[in-house]
């Protein structure tokens, strides 16, 4: 029988880590059909309400029933407005490690948030999953993801040359991808003893 996670919710001091709901679909429409998230990642561009409801309905869920991984939506604390997504993904049961990726909707970048969600993600992984290491990747020349990599303690591994693809806009303004090279991120539990004046950022609440 294939392992899979718990079906969990998160909580920080100002964000709900949760399952996605159709509720959802709007805003998760908004966040991905932006510049800089097509850009870095490999989303549909332009991202459609049926991409979201795809996503939400079908290619999340599978992640955690199918064992790959967990998919959090990140939601206000107070609010409930969608502010992010976290991705727990390539899944290595034996070895208890896992990929991490993370989207901030543009309406919510530079308030820390991806810090909060990605540093509660991996104490739950490692504190009450049993997990040994995350691993990170970033393109090349993502710096902002990079300063959250360095934020939450990872450490640069080295760099897998032309092994990644990015978009780019062309002079008439469609999407172009061209290769790029990727940065290797990893994280240890000894690797968050150094964060601990942060204070406890993760709590599973169900």
């Amino acid at each position: 029988m294939t392992p899979t996670f718990p079906d969990v919710t998160l909580a920080t001091e100002r964000l709900v880590l949760r399952r996605y709901e159709e509720a959802d679909q709007p805003a998760l429409t908004a966040m991905m059909d932006d510049e800089l998230t097509a850009a870095w990642t490999s989303v549909p561009a332009p991202y459609s309400a049926v991409d979201a409801r795809e996503w939400i309905a079908r290619f999340a869920p599978a992640e955690r029933d199918e064992g790959r991984g967990i998919v959090f939506a990140v939601a206000d604390h107070l609010t409930q407005r969608l502010v992010g997504s976290v991705h727990l993904m390539k899944t290595n049961w034996r070895v208890r490690s896992a990929e991490i990726g993370y989207v901030v909707a543009p309406w919510a970048r530079g308030e820390g948030y991806a810090v909060e969600s990605v540093l509660a993600v991996a104490r739950w992984l490692f504190g009450e999953q049993g997990f040994e290491r995350m691993e990170l990747r970033t393109a090349a020349g993502n710096t902002a993801s990079q300063q959250v990599a360095l934020k939450i303690g990872c450490l640069s591994e080295g760099v897998l040359r032309s092994a990644g693809m990015v978009r780019t806009r062309t002079e008439d303004g469609r999407w172009a991808e061209v290769r790029t090279d990727v940065i290797v991120w990893g994280l240890l539990p000894e690797d968050l003893e150094d964060l601990d004046d942060l204070g406890p950022v993760g709590e599973a609440v169900a």
